[in-house]
């Protein structure tokens, strides 16, 4: 199995990620193109020793930005929105 620090990158704190906390005990994570939801729900589990419902992806196409007649592109990235069983959490988000 792949390393779990390469699969997830980060969470996505957003506005929206929180309310889908609060509502659906789901969380939002940027994770590697490559990976699958089968990697990914195995290392959320071993990262945060949770029990993982059902794990949904997209992948993000990166915006195209100018600077006066310049023009680049953000690179494309891919979301994890990761379910919990009911009353588990994650808390790298709460302070302790």
């Amino acid at each position: 199995m792949i390393d779990p620090k390469k699969i997830i990158l980060r969470p996505l704190i957003t506005e929206k990620s929180s309310k889908m906390k609060e509502a659906e005990n789901s969380i939002v994570f940027q994770v590697n193109r490559r990976a699958n939801k089968i990697e990914i729900k195995q290392a959320i589990q071993k990262m945060f020793d949770v029990h993982v419902e059902t794990v949904r992806t997209m992948n993000v196409h990166g915006k195209v930005k100018r600077m006066g007649r310049f023009e680049g592109k953000r690179p494309d990235w891919k979301k994890a929105i990761v379910t919990l069983r009911e009353g588990e959490t994650v808390d790298f988000l709460e302070p302790t």
